[in-house]
């Protein structure tokens, strides 16, 4: 009997700051028919503020909705209400759904909602991380950004940004949201949230081997903004790249610096395979490496994308040539403070 739902069911995050359009957002994912066999846990929130799409209760914490998904208000642990998720959908009690989606509380830092995936010993043999949406107002982008750290970790670890509000905002607003989007993110894609054209599953399509790990936009270098210590920088390597010794200094690297290593993701050329291998990684956490198809350009560069927090970029590329990954009369140099 085939099973009806994943043996890894995805996890995707959905976070941005306070008043930045997550629910609406979500409320607009909801009603696409693609989305019908999807659990929404909502974190933190008294009310599930979906009312217009309730369809049936199926009991205190969990309600079906007219679109088929199934949603719930987490008031205590995530993991706790992952694992009652997951025996519900085993016992028959719920319907079986193929993904989660999570929308995290404004003020949280996404990192922890992600580790839970891993660090619970149940969770981490039923559910994966995916995709993370970022939701970012475009009138106040500018003012959150100076003022709450959550912002900036919230755009940095993002796959996706959502950029709303942009029909309120200034032109001066909207070039000034970009600007400091690109300061923390180089190459997530920006979405524009009125755009009738959005493409809503794309939204949740994993954060590894679709994009390109390069921004398709113009990247200028500009000394006068920075994020606090949030900076980010690209390391690219013209040899081909050792697989063993990568693999070690990238799982030392994370163990010693995880905590500032924000986000790393790139394009590997490895020795003896002929195609690119993508990794992605937040934090402690990495994806398992992804064999893509063909090369995006005709670049064979690896390119390694880094969003840190307080760490000096040469510091991070001295490690990588004491492990000696590079092949025969390769190096590695990286382009600093893409903006």
């Amino acid at each position: 009997m085939v099973e009806p739902y994943p043996a890894f069911t995805p996890v995707h995050l959905l976070t941005g700051f306070l008043g930045s359009g997550k629910t609406t957002l979500l409320r607009r994912l909801l009603t696409d028919p693609a989305m019908k066999n999807t659990a929404v846990l909502i974190n933190e929130f008294g009310e599930i503020g979906l009312d217009h799409h309730l369809l049936e209760r199926i009991d205190e914490t969990m309600v079906l909705l007219q679109s088929g998904c199934l949603c719930c208000t987490v008031r205590g642990e995530l993991a706790e209400a992952l694992r009652d998720l997951h025996a519900k959908r085993e016992r028959g009690l719920v319907p079986a759904f193929d993904r989660v989606v999570i929308e995290s509380t404004g003020l949280a830092d996404p990192f922890p909602v992600l580790s839970t995936l891993k660090s619970d010993p149940v969770l981490r043999h039923h559910f994966r991380t995916s995709s993370t949406i970022t939701t970012v107002d475009a009138v106040n982008a500018i003012t959150q950004c100076n003022g709450h750290g959550e912002f900036s970790r919230q755009v940095s670890i993002a796959d996706h940004i959502v950029l709303t509000k942009t029909d309120l905002a200034s032109s001066t607003q909207a070039v000034s949201a970009r600007a400091a989007i690109r300061g923390l993110n180089p190459d997530a894609p920006i979405h524009i949230a009125i755009d009738d054209r959005l493409d809503l599953q794309g939204l949740l399509d994993d954060g590894g081997s679709k994009n390109l790990f390069r921004c398709d936009e113009p990247l200028v270098t500009d000394d006068r903004i920075h994020i606090g210590n949030i900076r980010s920088f690209v390391l690219e390597a013209d040899a081909t790249i050792d697989w063993t010794a990568f693999g070690i200094w990238l799982t030392m690297l994370l163990n010693r610096h995880g905590d500032r290593i924000l986000r790393v993701k790139g394009i590997l050329n490895i020795g003896g395979e002929s195609l690119p291998v993508a990794i992605h990684g937040v934090q402690y956490l990495v994806h398992p490496p992804t064999h893509m198809q063909s090369w995006p350009t005709g670049d064979r560069r690896s390119a390694i994308v880094f969003i840190v927090d307080g760490i000096d970029p040469a510091l991070i590329i001295r490690s990588f040539h004491a492990f000696n990954a590079l092949g025969v009369g390769g190096r590695a140099v990286t382009q600093l403070e893409k903006v």
